[in-house]
């Protein structure tokens, strides 16, 4: 075959490393290793009864054909309600939002239909992994600004002012972070909102853990801060993080009529619609809101606790420092002083200790770890002293 069997963007995509490690710490567990698992991005709870209630009434009821690509309306409907309360959207305008298989798949279309060959995008380090791949699969170049713990892991207008060029063309953002669990406060947002408008960029706000929040920590929405604002910024979420439905693949996209219309038409070509009969599940999960918050309460109450327990542990192993998150369910470890590089680290900890984390280096942040707190507190003890175990036995 002339060239290969692949496209140069296929050839050039790297494979996600997260999802990778989860399923090595399966395999592993599937060959009867006791592996204690970190690496995982996904809620440890079940999806609340009356959602999984939802789509099987919606089963019954034979919705089980193509819906529209951009999404059941009703469900469109009750999204810009909720996106209209929290000033997102001016009016209750559904034509602006789009239900996508998945809030991975929402964060392509926004950046597939507004970027390309010749654009640059600032995605802030540390970065969700899959951001750096999505940037060059619609032909754009990322832009690297690193942010490391001494700067609480959040990027200054500064920083991302020395690296615009003509051919910037959007900033990348996601509070709370993964896989630091920073969260920007409104002053540190809206600066760097204003400078978006000022040099008239796109933001894309990746908001999946905007409810998933600790000592009283305010999640901060960048199109609400005003109609510019509004107009620019393309804001993404979905269901899988909140109301622990990873496996429903079922994420959100709100954006100005022009993107919002090309993100749909897009979709419409690529996967048709996300998943008809989940879609209704999601409906149940918007139209009882209260009931839903309060499983998502209930849920934060095992998170926070365990975020405490982990951190505590971390700093107490010598060598090892870290930030206390304040949303999402990650730490993020410096491990820079123990001689290792960070997939050595990994490597070794899971070959020698069957503890399974994520590489800093996945994250665009060498010196450091990701450790997923959405899994048991047995877990976690057990796999402390493993990792103290590990890290005195190299220093």
């Amino acid at each position: 075959m002339k060239n290969g069997y692949l496209s140069n963007w296929a050839k050039n995509v790297a494979p996600s490393p997260t999802l990778a490690v989860d399923a090595k710490a399966k395999a592993l567990k599937a060959a009867g290793e006791d592996v204690c698992g970190f690496g995982s991005g996904e809620p440890d709870f079940d999806t609340p009864s009356f959602i999984k209630d939802a789509c099987v009434q919606a089963l019954t009821d034979a919705k089980t054909k193509y819906a529209p690509a951009a999404g059941v309306p009703k469900l469109r409907q009750v999204l810009a309600q909720k996106y209209c309360e929290k000033g997102i959207l001016d009016d209750e305008n559904a034509s602006q939002v789009v239900v996508s298989p998945g809030g991975k798949y929402s964060c392509y279309l926004a950046i597939l239909a507004t970027c390309g060959i010749g654009d640059e995008v600032i995605i802030p380090a540390p970065y969700w992994v899959s951001y750096p791949e999505m940037v060059k699969l619609s032909g754009a170049t990322p832009k690297i600004v690193f942010a490391g713990a001494e700067k609480g892991f959040k990027v200054s207008p500064d920083q991302i002012e020395e690296v615009l060029s003509p051919n910037t063309r959007m900033i990348i953002l996601n509070s709370p972070s993964n896989p630091t669990g920073c969260l920007y406060g409104k002053e540190e947002m809206e600066a760097i909102v204003d400078l978006a408008c000022k040099h008239d960029l796109l933001i894309m706000s990746d908001e999946i853990y905007e409810y998933l929040l600790y000592d009283q920590a305010e999640h901060f929405s960048p199109a609400s801060f005003s109609k510019d604002a509004a107009d620019r910024v393309i804001t993404v979420s979905g269901f899988s993080k909140t109301f622990s439905m990873t496996g429903w693949r079922l994420g959100t996209l709100v954006a100005n009529p022009e993107i919002s219309k090309a993100v749909a038409d897009l979709q419409s070509q690529t996967t048709s619609n996300a998943t008809t009969f989940a879609q209704f599940g999601a409906l149940a999960a918007m139209e009882n809101w209260n009931q839903s918050m309060d499983a998502v309460n209930e849920m934060l109450v095992h998170f926070d606790r365990r975020r405490l327990k982990l951190l505590d542990g971390l700093c107490d192993i010598e060598g090892v420092t870290c930030q206390r998150a304040q949303g999402a369910f990650y730490l993020f470890p410096n491990i820079s002083s123990l001689g290792l590089s960070s997939e050595e680290f990994s490597s070794r900890l899971l070959e020698d200790q069957k503890v399974a984390v994520v590489s800093g280096h996945a994250f665009g942040a060498e010196g450091y770890i990701r450790l997923s707190y959405a899994t048991s507190d047995e877990v976690i003890e057990k796999g402390l002293s493993r990792i103290m175990n590990f890290c005195n036995s190299i220093s």
